[in-house]
């Protein structure tokens, strides 16, 4: 909601003090994906990891909206709603996996995919979503924001290519965190202090959630609008509609 009021807000109601002030948003959203991505690596709590990747993905955003381009504003609207999805299905299948295990530190799990299969299947998809896997739609939001904030007008070029290097070091340590969460969730043969009761797998309204909630993140990266988009990416005249029109049309 606060990237969506940038977006209606000071883009829109307020554009030329949102040019002004767009070089800090950039600062605060390169800051933000390292400092958010280094904290995410060292939380104990499963719950907290699956936080501060969300703060970090939120920069990519906040540099979209700071690019001033049109391609730029189209991959922050589309991470805003990639990730709106991704996020709420990674803190329900955790919420889910505590029901089952009553258990939310990493150093205590392991070896949950033989007990929670469907469970395990699913978490591992949205992880890889949420790392920006090539065919998922957060994979198209940041390189649209790549492409947004290298085709900027009104930034340097060293500054661009600083900007972009942390941009990349951000999409590096996305996958670390991420597939850690997962190796030390379900891989291993650690002991479960949980009681054996609750280790079942879910059930029919819980696949149904996640699924429903997976589904738009490939329907939008399969729309025509968006494939068109693609293809229209270095020039500046991308209508800032596009995004919208793509989800929508899938």
């Amino acid at each position: 909601m606060g990237a969506y009021g940038l977006v209606r807000i000071n883009m829109e109601l307020l554009p030329h003090a949102h040019s002004i002030f767009s070089p800090w948003l950039i600062i605060v959203g390169t800051m933000q994906i390292i400092y958010a991505a280094s904290t995410s690596l060292g939380q104990r709590n499963l719950k907290k990891r699956i936080a501060y990747s969300s703060v970090s993905h939120m920069g990519f955003i906040i540099i979209g909206i700071g690019s001033i381009t049109d391609t730029g504003l189209n991959g922050a609207i589309l991470q805003i709603i990639s990730h709106g999805f991704i996020g709420a299905a990674l803190f329900f299948l955790a919420g889910t996996s505590y029901d089952r295990m009553r258990l939310v530190y990493l150093d205590e799990m392991g070896g949950m995919a033989v007990s929670i299969p469907k469970i395990f299947t699913m978490f591992s998809i949205l992880s890889m979503a949420s790392l920006a896997l090539p065919g998922m739609s957060g994979f198209v939001a940041e390189l649209i924001v790549f492409f947004g904030i290298i085709t900027s007008q009104k930034y340097f070029l060293m500054p661009k290519i600083l900007i972009t290097f942390v941009m990349a070091i951000g999409m590096i340590l996305t996958p670390i965190y991420s597939l850690s969460m997962s190796r030390q969730m379900f891989y291993g043969y650690k002991l479960f202090n949980a009681p054996s009761s609750y280790f079942f797998d879910s059930g029919p309204r819980e696949l149904f959630v996640s699924i429903s909630i997976f589904l738009p993140k490939i329907l939008c990266r399969h729309s025509d609008s968006n494939r068109d988009a693609l293809a229209l990416l270095p020039k500046s005249s991308v209508s800032t509609d596009f995004t919208i029109a793509a989800c929508s049309k899938s």
